[in-house]
């Protein structure tokens, strides 16, 4: 992703997360639906993350109550990653695996406006350019380092940092393993 302001690069990334979700409802059941929810999985834990290593600590300092914007968005993110994570955990061949996954899109989706309507609209009136740069960079390198999997109770930007690497070293071991050995990460 080319964008160099922050909130241009993530409403980029809501646009993909929600043609992701289309691609999953989409295909058939079986590879091309676990191939897809894959990456779905993949793009919401590291978009995640880097939100709230990056984006949501600068908002609560640089945005007017950007204490209470920032603890809904967390309060909305860990309510997503609980389900996602045991969709994650069940496969996309689970008996629940639609109903579910419509669920967790309708969350995402209303996390995301929410995100778009209190928390970017205030960063982008109340940030510089030179700042929106600087967090597009912060949000790029923290994506590279991201666990690939969903873990709750990692909202903070604290315990991202803390536990952050060794959780996304893990999550690679794990999907590279997994991967190896015939099965979807």
């Amino acid at each position: 992703m080319g964008e160099t302001d922050v909130i241009d690069l993530l409403l980029a990334q809501h646009g993909m997360i929600r043609n992701l979700f289309d691609e999953v409802e989409q295909a058939p059941a079986g590879e091309a639906r676990a191939e897809a929810f894959t990456r779905l999985v993949r793009l919401l834990a590291v978009h995640e993350t880097a939100e709230e290593e990056i984006v949501h600590p600068y908002a609560r300092h640089a945005i007017d109550g950007g204490d209470g914007v920032v603890d809904d968005r967390l309060a909305e993110e860990r309510e997503a990653k609980e389900l996602l994570s045991r969709m994650d955990e069940a496969g996309p061949d689970a008996p629940d695996f639609m109903q579910n996954l419509l669920m967790l899109r309708a969350a995402v989706e209303a996390h995301a406006r929410s995100e778009e309507r209190y928390e970017f609209t205030k960063l982008r009136g109340q940030t510089s350019d030179a700042e929106r740069r600087t967090m597009a960079a912060g949000v790029k390198a923290a994506e590279a380092m991201a666990p690939t999997h969903p873990h709750p109770g990692t909202e903070s930007a604290t315990k991202n940092v803390l536990m952050g690497t060794p959780i996304a070293m893990m999550d690679r071991a794990r999907d590279v393993i997994r991967q190896a050995m015939g099965k979807k990460p």
